[in-house]
């Protein structure tokens, strides 16, 4: 079946996950991606290797779906041979800052002027203006400027997460964007920019906790993996591994309550609501650290389970990739890449259409693999092709 963007060209400019998830996110649903980078390679291609020919796992994820070429957009044929790719595009992607946009012509202006309809879809670290708007930035910025890296850990040893939840964040943001800037221009006829920031990524995404600070001051300090704002929400010690348990609001309180067997729990006003009970979390996690102590994490998640309390396992990688719900419901899709050594678990948009669904339909590029391919479309003949590639442009 058809996607629901097919027609719908994008140049994919981007590097590491803010513009090429975005760009990989609209090409699963059907538009043409093309990403474009460097002649030996972008840094993103290589990172974290787990193909022969130096692929890296992130960019597997980031670049399923999209053909690829290479070039050198600086150089003049280059910036002829973007001028062409322009005029045939609906979206260009560029997380770059702005510096390197105007460098390359891949400012709106420049843009513009080649096709008034344009969309530029753009990632800063810190926004476009204010103090730091000149700074460079990866997804950690966002994560330690937004509160969250402090909240996290223990008093003595912020710690901030494996997972780059700034990054991807923020390109469903500029995802969303993009496609609320496609369905303007069949209002208006009109192009624009989509602009996204880390830093403002992190600061919504952690806005909770900062309305909380400006309203009423309460000055949190971390508290490990304990919650603080209701309870008992904490990772639990099993006789075998480790568990969440999140309990939030008074219905599930008083089934966890029951559970205890001990009423009082009930009745104590310490814990009467919510944030009565996150004050004291340190009391009831000590209870619910004992009643886990004696039980395998399977009993645990058995018997909160049929309790309605919702828990889940800590669980390794590889554990995740054996999870049986995980593979259950198919949220990976083993692609073939050249050189790995098995099929790559590329999960797939998690985002479920009944009627218009997306979907994986090839391994990401090899260096420059339609580079030839998309040169031809554009109008170039082998000689030229030839030439462009012999004078280190393509």
């Amino acid at each position: 079946m058809a996607g629901v963007l097919e027609g719908i060209r994008v140049l994919d400019f981007g590097r590491y996950i803010a513009g090429p998830y975005c760009a990989a996110l609209m090409a699963e649903h059907g538009a043409e991606v093309i990403r474009i980078e460097k002649r030996e390679g972008s840094e993103d291609r290589f990172q974290a290797p787990v193909a022969a020919t130096g692929e890296g796992a992130l960019f597997l994820q980031m670049n399923r779906n999209k053909r690829g070429m290479t070039l050198d957009p600086m150089r003049p044929e280059g910036q002829e041979i973007v001028s062409k790719l322009v005029k045939t595009a609906d979206v260009v992607i560029a997380n770059l800052p702005p510096q390197t946009l105007a460098a390359m012509r891949l400012d709106y202006e420049s843009l513009k002027a080649l096709k008034p309809d344009i969309i530029l879809t753009t990632v800063t670290a810190y926004g476009r203006g204010g103090p730091y708007a000149d700074r460079v930035g990866f997804d950690g910025v966002g994560q330690v400027m937004s509160g969250a890296v402090y909240m996290t850990g223990e008093a003595h040893q912020p710690y901030r997460a494996q997972v780059p939840w700034v990054d991807f964040s923020t390109a469903l943001h500029c995802a969303f964007g993009t496609m609320v800037a496609l369905i303007a221009r069949k209002t208006t006829g009109k192009g624009q920019v989509v602009e996204g920031a880390l830093l403002a990524t992190a600061v919504t995404l952690s806005n909770a906790l900062l309305i909380e600070q400006a309203l009423i001051k309460p000055d949190r300090v971390p508290t490990g993996n304990r919650g603080q704002t209701a309870a008992p929400v904490d990772l639990f010690r099993t006789r075998d591994g480790w568990v969440l348990c999140q309990v939030l609001g008074k219905p599930l309180y008083r089934r966890w309550a029951d559970l205890m067997g001990e009423p009082e729990w009930l009745t104590d006003p310490r814990f009467k609501d919510d944030i009565s009970r996150g004050n004291h979390g340190a009391i009831i996690s000590e209870r619910m650290g004992r009643w886990c102590a004696g039980r395998t994490t399977a009993e645990v998640l058995e018997i909160l389970g049929k309790a309605k309390i919702p828990a889940g396992p800590v669980l390794k990688p590889q554990q995740t990739l054996d999870d049986p719900q995980v593979n259950a419901m198919g949220f990976f899709q083993p692609t073939e890449f050249p050189g790995a050594p098995k099929p790559a678990p590329i999960a797939k948009a998690p985002v479920f259409l009944s009627e218009t669904p997306g979907s994986i339909r090839h391994r990401a590029p090899m260096l420059g693999e339609h580079t030839d391919a998309i040169l031809a479309e554009l109008g170039y003949g082998k000689d030229e092709i030839a030439a462009l590639r012999q004078n280190g442009v393509i």
